[in-house]
């Protein structure tokens, strides 16, 4: 159980990190705009992702939160980096930016499987 609980709050606090504090700290500056517009999206999309991404990762760090919204945000950043890898795929090919969302739905994924392992053991 202990192992457990380490891997849940290492891949989370991953996720919570990169899917939450950056994007909420820098998601205004011309660098992230500009990424944004290089993959064919609209500045208010960026935006929107912003608000979504920062929602769903004070949800997967906050216990008081309930867990059908915790599986709502699970199934939203897998989403999110599912597409995208598809996204850079469709314009840079395959580079490292493709595959990087993937190496986090990976970490994702190990938080969400040990979520999971935690609360069968409570119950």
């Amino acid at each position: 159980m202990k192992k457990q609980k380490i891997i849940f709050w290492i891949t989370t606090g991953l996720i919570f990190i990169m899917e939450g504090l950056i994007p909420a700290f820098t998601s205004q500056t011309e660098m992230a705009k500009e990424g944004i517009r290089h993959l064919g999206y609209p500045e208010y999309f960026g935006n929107a992702l912003v608000v979504f991404k920062v929602l769903g990762a004070l949800s997967l760090i906050l216990p008081q939160v309930p867990k059908r919204i915790k599986e709502w945000a699970y199934a939203g950043f897998a989403f999110d980096f599912i597409f995208a890898s598809i996204s850079h795929f469709a314009i840079d090919g395959m580079d490292f930016q493709s595959f990087f969302p993937l190496i986090f739905l990976g970490i994702l994924t190990a938080s969400y499987i040990s979520y999971h392992k935690i609360n069968s053991n409570l119950n």
